[in-house]
């Protein structure tokens, strides 16, 4: 069975929404404002890998092609926001050596879509 990148990109850009509310709404007061700006690009950077998810995703359900930009995408936007939550929310910074990890997951997502599209 194939993996849905649209249903997947949707659902992360809803919890991105999500996210990103409890951030502004809920933990203002509560954490700090370096922490809030960690929240924030964590944030960001979840939505960002959602609509590649979801482009990906309309790109995959016209050809038939690898699936693997779409799920570097999404491993990716989760390691990098996922580490950067957890440093917000006082993990230890050990934590932080896995944010690098995850923004190369993003990149190497969208090299592949694009290494992917190139052959039209």
């Amino acid at each position: 069975m194939k993996p849905n990148f649209i249903s997947l990109g949707a659902a992360c850009a809803a919890l991105g929404v999500g996210l990103g509310a409890f951030g502004a709404h809920g933990l203002r007061g509560v954490i700090g404002e370096a922490q809030l700006g960690l929240w924030e690009t964590a944030t960001r950077y979840f939505l960002l890998g959602a609509v590649g998810m979801l482009l990906f995703g309309l790109f995959q359900s016209r050809r038939e092609k690898s699936a693997v930009p779409g799920w570097l995408l999404l491993a990716g936007s989760t390691l990098f926001a996922s580490s950067l939550y957890g440093l917000a929310l006082g993990a230890p910074r050990a934590l932080g050596a896995v944010t690098p990890l995850g923004g190369l997951g993003l990149i190497a997502g969208f090299l592949s879509f694009a290494w992917t599209a190139r052959a039209r």
